[in-house]
């Protein structure tokens, strides 16, 4: 990145010139991306749909993405922008293991990342705004780490769970009711997936579990064995068993003590 911007700048996400336009960009979107900690690990989950105003630009779309053995990144916001941002985060994360002959501490990445998103600021005061959410495991605190940020790379740690995108605000409600300290590593995935099954009830531009095409939720694991990304077999199982109990109570458990 340093390199890039000190010989073609251009070629930089953040630096590329835009033709004068009225009003804000028309581009796919990703949301929405939720993280969950548990002893021994994180997990880091999105849904599968861009949208584009109140089109769906995408239905299957990748938004979790490795960004090395230890750690991994969900993308909201610009879909074709933050995946290039991704791209080369991953890259720069890999030349520094090369050159260095050791990893990046996760703090050091969470740092990186941040310097890359302000990069981005021109672009996201034009509405090309990208917003990830940063997980990994610590290979220092033997623990995971969840980071957030804002458009101008502002970043936080955020406890036990995080989420963003539009339907960020219906999936930290359920899991603020869903989150204990004790969670098992097969509990924190049906959790994050509970999640965005709620998220997308009440937030248009979230997509759920789409069993007619088979489209599932990607969930991913970080623990000390390194990243995971669970297999579309697993991931419908949990979204299956939601959706069966949703069928039998569809207005949540407090339907059936009225």
């Amino acid at each position: 990145m340093d390199f890039l911007s000190e010989h073609q700048p251009e070629m930089l996400p953040g630096k590329r010139q835009l033709p004068p336009t009225q009003g804000v960009i028309e581009a796919p979107h990703g949301t929405t991306i939720v993280a969950v900690t548990f002893p021994g690990g994180v997990v880091l989950a999105g849904d599968r749909r861009a949208t584009m105003g109140n089109v769906i630009a995408q239905r299957d779309i990748e938004k979790v993405f490795p960004a090395d053995e230890y750690s991994a990144v969900g993308i909201a916001g610009t879909a074709g922008l933050a995946v290039e941002m991704v791209k080369l985060f991953q890259l720069e994360l890999e030349h520094f293991e090369k050159v260095e002959g050791a990893q990046l501490s996760l703090e050091g990445k969470a740092n990186r990342l941040s310097t890359m998103i302000r990069s981005n600021l021109g672009m996201a005061m034009q509405g090309l705004a990208v917003v990830p959410l940063f997980a990994g495991f610590d290979v220092d605190r033997d623990r995971g780490r969840i980071f957030s940020y804002d458009v101008t790379g502002g970043r936080s740690e955020e406890h036990h769970f995080a989420a963003t995108g539009s339907g960020s605000i219906f999936a930290r409600g359920a899991m603020k009711k869903l989150y204990r300290d004790d969670l098992t590593e097969e509990q924190a995935t049906t959790l994050v997936v509970q999640a965005l099954y709620d998220a997308a009830d009440d937030d248009s531009a979230t997509g759920g579990p789409d069993v007619a095409r088979r489209i599932y939720p990607i969930v991913t694991v970080i623990t000390e064995d390194g990243f995971r990304r669970l297999t579309d077999e697993e991931s419908s199982g949990i979204a299956r068993s939601i959706l069966e109990r949703r069928l039998e109570q569809p207005d949540g458990p407090r339907a059936a003590l009225l």
